[in-house]
């Protein structure tokens, strides 16, 4: 039994780390009263996750389009559309590009809703758990879909206005990388090369 538990350890902790060579440890910084309410309260609305596109048939063909460059990742259809769905709305709410969410994902965690860096980020946008502390509840689990975006979309928006809209700077500061320039690169390259749906630039490099 021991053994039989060690090998499906064995096959199971690749996927929580692979793609974690670049993986968020955003760093902690005291919070003003005032920006910690507003970012729980962004937190905390739980409006239900059905995302408005300008029109149906480009809802149609995101999905579609996105769902087709998604499949090999995630396999289950139903799975992966319940994803992108809730991927376009919380990026949207947070006045974020879908796409360029999707490019952070796979630079932060190659698409593992389990993935847990050496710093301990942990889910699909690779949050820190501190963020809970400071602006959570003790229910909000961080490999909840739903929950880490809301998180990562909230922390990079948060970030992006400390910045006044540089979103590179604002990408250092999510992956705690502030000044160097390969973590916003990397970024622009997978949302450029995989998930473009008209590409657009994020700054130097």
């Amino acid at each position: 039994m021991r053994l039989k538990t060690l090998r499906l350890l064995a096959g199971f902790l690749p996927g929580l780390l692979a793609g974690n060579a670049l993986a968020g440890a955003q760093q902690y910084e005291p919070l003003a009263d005032s920006v910690q309410a507003a970012l729980h309260a962004t937190i905390a609305d739980r409006a239900a996750p059905e995302p408005q596109f300008p029109s149906l048939q480009e809802k149609i063909d995101w999905l579609t389009e996105m769902s087709r460059r998604m499949a090999s990742r995630m396999p289950d259809r139903q799975a992966r559309l319940e994803f992108l769905k809730t991927v376009y709305y919380e990026a949207k709410r947070a006045g974020l590009d879908p796409q360029m969410v999707l490019g952070l994902i796979q630079v932060e965690s190659g698409f593992h809703k389990y993935a847990v860096s050496s710093s301990g980020a942990r889910g699909y946008m690779q949050v820190m758990p501190f963020w809970v502390r400071l602006i959570g509840t003790s229910e909000s689990n961080l490999f909840h879909l739903r929950t880490n975006l809301r998180f990562g979309c909230t922390i990079l928006r948060h970030y992006l206005d400390i910045e006044h809209g540089d979103l590179y700077r604002a990408l250092g500061r999510y992956n705690g990388s502030l000044g160097q320039p390969e973590y916003p690169n990397m970024v622009r390259a997978a949302w450029e090369r995989q998930w473009s749906w008209g590409v657009r630039t994020i700054g130097p490099g």
